[in-house]
């Protein structure tokens, strides 16, 4: 009779911190068969069981299933291989599970209806091909006969979004958002407009130039952060240089037209669902959030509009 020590399961419990039922369901399903049994028909348990248990309970804290486990303390698979095939199982639940999660905060967070959070759950289910579509159907909107000018393909992917295999939560939650805005009948006629106004002023002579938004987000900046009101006397100089400036770069006189067409330009720009397409494509891309323009450009409309007087004719 071998002389190695056995164990009753009251034993093993207290040395692995199962409970008896547990242990005993182990035995049941062959995962941890008994050693022998006592005379008295008790199980008994030699003391590679102990390792045994605790490898298993690791294993089924980690999620795998009793058939996995079983063949794999009987060495009929490599652990290794049985954990690459969780691990990757698991990167699929987690991916769901953000979906979810995201689907939810948004939800939570609008305090959305019926309606719309079986819409976010819609978006947040489309595969790369359907995401990659809905997007290439807005940027084709907007870009609508620019696309084959040189300096307009470049700007369209800098405006796609590519959301990554494995997602952060707040990746998740920006497509949802970005997609709204790209569906947003009215966001894509501004921004349509917007970038044909950019062209016209870029349509002169010479090397390209800033638009009417990068004049002004230029020279308000730090008057901006100073607090300067708008519509005081402080802010003459800065409303005369930035028309100087915009006068110049585009061949027109400094007047009551050119304040117009400036006008013109930036009121499509005064909105701050631009800077917000900005700001979840940078979330969705991995790259820094950029400065936002509306501030800037609402506290120039203010001070212009402050200082026209009949329109021009």
């Amino acid at each position: 009779m071998s002389g190695e020590t056995r164990h009753t399961i009251g034993e093993l419990a207290r040395r692995t911190g199962l409970s008896v039922k547990t242990i005993r369901y182990y035995a049941d399903s062959g995962v941890v068969p008994p050693t022998d049994r006592s005379p008295a028909g008790y199980r008994r348990y030699g003391p590679a069981a102990v390792a045994r248990l605790e490898l298993v309970r690791t294993l089924r804290d980690l999620g795998v299933d009793l058939a996995a486990i079983r063949r794999v303390v009987d060495h009929e698979v490599p652990l290794h291989e049985v954990a690459a095939a969780h691990a990757e199982a698991l990167a699929v639940q987690i991916r769901v599970l953000r979906l979810r999660h995201a689907v939810l905060t948004v939800a939570a967070r609008r305090e959305s209806g019926p309606a719309e959070v079986d819409e976010l759950h819609r978006l947040a289910q489309l595969t790369t091909r359907e995401r990659g579509q809905l997007v290439a159907d807005f940027l084709a909107s907007v870009f609508a006969g620019l696309s084959d000018q040189p300096a307009y393909p470049g700007v369209i992917v800098s405006m796609t979004p590519e959301l990554p295999d494995d997602p952060s939560t707040e990746q998740v939650e920006a497509w949802l958002e970005l997609a709204e805005l790209c569906r947003d009948r009215e966001f894509r006629a501004r921004m349509r407009r917007l970038v044909r106004q950019h062209a016209a002023d870029h349509d002169v002579p010479g090397l390209p130039s800033p638009d009417a938004v990068a004049v002004v987000r230029d020279a308000v900046a730090t008057v901006l952060a100073a607090g300067l009101d708008p519509t005081g006397p402080d802010a003459d100089p800065v409303v005369a240089a930035v028309t100087s400036r915009y006068a110049g770069l585009h061949g027109h006189p400094d007047d009551a037209n050119l304040r117009l067409r400036l006008l013109d330009r930036l009121v499509p720009a005064n909105d701050p669902r631009r800077d917000r397409y900005l700001d979840l494509l940078a979330v969705l891309n991995g790259w820094s959030t950029g400065d936002a323009t509306v501030p800037a450009v609402d506290w120039f409309i203010r001070a212009l509009r402050a200082r026209m007087t009949e329109p021009a004719r």
